[in-house]
């Protein structure tokens, strides 16, 4: 019979509604059963596309002998670490303070039943002792006799971890320092992989946030990357677009790699990584012109239309690790296999490509890397780049098609609020640096689709619908302000900046923390919790603190509104401790400091339709930079006011329309003189670079 999870919005949770595990959701329920039978709880976090959680569940959830331990000693709670973000964070953070080591998932805690403080933590344990861990039976057995026996020391250990939790913000610097963002961007130079690519060993992730720190830092330093931070990240980028972390025929790039050459990937895909690589690529495609970056930009998009969007134009959280009971069979190749979709004359090139005349890289099969560029390839065969192009691109959709006949890896649908937002935000900007409105218009149909399904009656929700929505997160706010900022430099219309003005309000209102400055994780009628989180600190999100304080920032500086500028300071001064302590780990708060200390600049531009036509072209070369471009409507000639804008905030007032269009030039609270006409527009922004 299935348990509880049967009916739950998550797919995760549906995926162990079959075991012999007593398993509930998280909720009153299963809190309030707990403190009456005064068991504690086994608490087990996850998510749908986690390899070591299937192990887990196959190993133990689904072995009846461990079942019955688990069902007689403990109320048994599942959690999806993607739908609750919050119960994750505490309990992962409470994980690193008893172990004194990073946890991940499958996370394994055991909650004292009176008030929910772990006593135990842990990840995966297998069924019987191996590896130097114990068997998961004989564990909780053990732990279970410790509870009964031992009930104060349990008490004691929670007490103390809760003071531990309340104290993990010390108190900092009076001032802002610019010279942690040199520390930082430093420290990673020094951890630079010089024969690979990225930072470290393995195993190897691309971190999306540190190299959008190098990018920020890189283009100021030389706007052409030829410093040695952009030549590092160029060629970061163009190892990892040719290595098994990206996916060679469907696009899209997976978790992470397991080795440090970028060869063979953790297979599962998220939303959330991919959302912040392709802006990257598409920028690099702009200021480099490689070929490869302007494919792989193009190739991701294509990849997140065909596979990941739901219907409504929303997009799914993941693809599994797995297919089939097997981790990455779905992606994997033998030469014959190869051989069998190709033309005899084709498979030379594809052998020399992917190293299909090697050796097996992946348990006698073969995962796709690079090992012979186009340019490689044309000086071995004689034939020229442009002729091996296309021919290469067929191959590849051959094999591609041919893929698709295979059992996929399950997809997991959940449309969370804060993954959308930033993918919708990748979108944005991607479209902008390469002129490419159909990623905009995909990005508009998923904006919409958050609109009409997260956004109720004034309130944001994070995942779910109905009466299994679940309340919205800091990510959730400040990343979907960041995607409505990017909205309106896309197009402007005045209901997105309501939208985003009504989210900052809220951030403010049920998220600030007045007395110290930044934001809290969670709202402040949020479910009560054993701590209160304030996140600070960069993981594989960006900083829900960081990305506030930056959209606070361009908002406040566009509507003259001191309120989110203040917020913004109060927010970097609150972290200012954690980033002189760890500069590196605060990639995202460096790069909200950078805007603090250098603002961005802001262009309002007021055209009519008709005029429209004459700033065309300089619209589109400021959009593929770092300047916030609104295009601002002119006067409707018929009706006072603003056409369809009856409210326009008194800022944008005092920017009015003149006749032949007008921009307005701003820094930070500093403009310029207002620019008349297009060149003169150009050629405030072309120092430094080519016109």
């Amino acid at each position: 019979m299935p348990n509880r999870l049967a009916d739950c919005n998550s797919p995760y949770l549906r995926q162990h509604a079959d075991n012999p595990v007593d398993w509930h959701p998280w909720g009153e329920e299963a809190l309030a059963l707990a403190r009456r039978t005064n068991r504690p709880i086994l608490l087990s976090i996850g998510y749908a596309a986690c390899h070591w959680c299937h192990v887990m569940a196959h190993e133990s959830f689904a072995d009846p002998d461990i079942a019955a331990i688990m069902n007689r000693y403990f109320v048994n709670i599942k959690v999806d670490r993607e739908e609750r973000p919050d119960l994750d964070r505490i309990y992962q953070t409470a994980h690193a303070i008893l172990s004194q080591r990073p946890g991940g998932w499958p996370l394994t805690v055991c909650l004292n039943p009176a008030d929910q403080t772990p006593f135990f933590t842990g990840t995966y344990f297998p069924p019987a002792p191996r590896h130097g861990l114990p068997g998961f039976g004989e564990l909780l057995a053990r732990i279970a006799a410790f509870f009964a026996s031992k009930p104060a020391d349990a008490q004691r250990q929670g007490a103390l971890l809760r003071e531990a939790l309340q104290s993990l913000t010390p108190s900092g610097p009076a001032s802002l320092d610019g010279g942690w963002i040199d520390q930082a961007v430093t420290a990673l130079m020094r951890d630079a992989d010089t024969r690979h690519g990225g930072f470290g060993g393995a195993p190897k992730f691309p971190h999306p946030s540190l190299l959008a720190l190098m990018r920020t830092r890189a283009r100021l330093d030389q706007p052409d990357l030829s410093g040695p931070v952009g030549r590092h990240l160029d060629f970061t980028l163009s190892r990892m677009a040719r290595s098994g972390l990206y996916d060679q025929l469907g696009g899209g790039f997976y978790r992470y790699c397991v080795d440090a050459e970028w060869e063979i990937p953790h297979f599962e895909k998220m939303l959330y990584d991919n959302a912040q690589l392709l802006p990257l690529y598409a920028d690099l495609a702009r200021l480099t012109a490689n070929r490869l970056y302007h494919r792989i930009a193009r190739e991701t998009v294509e990849w997140l239309r065909r596979e990941m969007r739901l219907p409504g134009g929303g997009f799914a959280s993941s693809l599994d690790a797995d297919s089939e009971g097997e981790e990455g069979r779905y992606y994997l190749w033998t030469p014959a296999q190869v051989r069998a979709c190709l033309d005899e004359s084709d498979w030379p090139l594809l052998a020399a490509t992917y190293g299909l005349d090697g050796r097996a890289n992946f348990e006698g099969s073969w995962h796709l890397v690079v090992r012979q560029g186009p340019r490689e390839l044309a000086e071995k065969t004689g034939l020229s780049q442009t002729a091996l192009h296309p021919r290469l691109n067929a191959a590849r959709e051959k094999l591609l098609a041919t893929r698709h006949a295979r059992v996929p890896p399950a997809r997991d649908d959940k449309r969370l609020t804060a993954w959308n937002a930033l993918m919708i935000h990748g979108l944005y900007q991607a479209a902008r640096y390469l002129d490419q409105p159909d990623w905009a218009a995909l990005a508009d149909e998923a904006l919409q689709d958050l609109r009409q399904r997260m956004w109720v009656d004034g309130r944001l929700y994070a995942a779910g619908e109905g009466e299994q929505a679940l309340p919205a997160y800091l990510d959730d706010h400040a990343f979907l302000l960041a995607a409505l900022w990017e909205r309106l430099c896309w197009s402007f219309e005045p209901q997105w900046l309501d939208w985003a003005v009504a989210l900052a309000e809220i951030l403010l209102t049920r998220f600030a923390d007045p007395q110290n400055g930044g934001f809290w994780f969670t709202a402040n009628d949020h479910e009560a919790l054993i701590a209160r989180m304030k996140p600070l600190a960069d993981d594989a999100l960006p900083n829900g603190n960081a990305v506030a304080a930056q959209g606070l920032m361009q908002l406040g500086w566009l509507l003259g509104e001191t309120r989110y500028l203040e917020a913004a300071e109060a927010t970097l001064m609150a972290a200012a401790a954690s980033i002189e302590a760890q500069p590196v780990a605060h990639s995202g708060m460096l790069r909200a400091l950078q805007d603090w200390l250098q603002p961005p600049p802001l262009v309002v531009l007021r055209v009519s339709d008709a005029e429209r036509a004459d700033w065309a072209d300089v619209i589109r070369w400021l959009r593929a930079r770092d300047v916030a471009l609104l295009v601002l409507p002119a006067p409707d000639p018929v009706s006072p006011g603003q056409a369809g804008w009856d409210h326009e905030p008194l800022a944008l007032r005092e920017k009015p329309y003149q006749s032949g269009g007008v921009a307005y030039i701003c820094r930070g609270t500093a403009c310029l003189p207002p620019s008349f006409d297009p060149v003169q527009l150009r050629a405030a922004f072309a120092i430094g670079e080519e016109a």
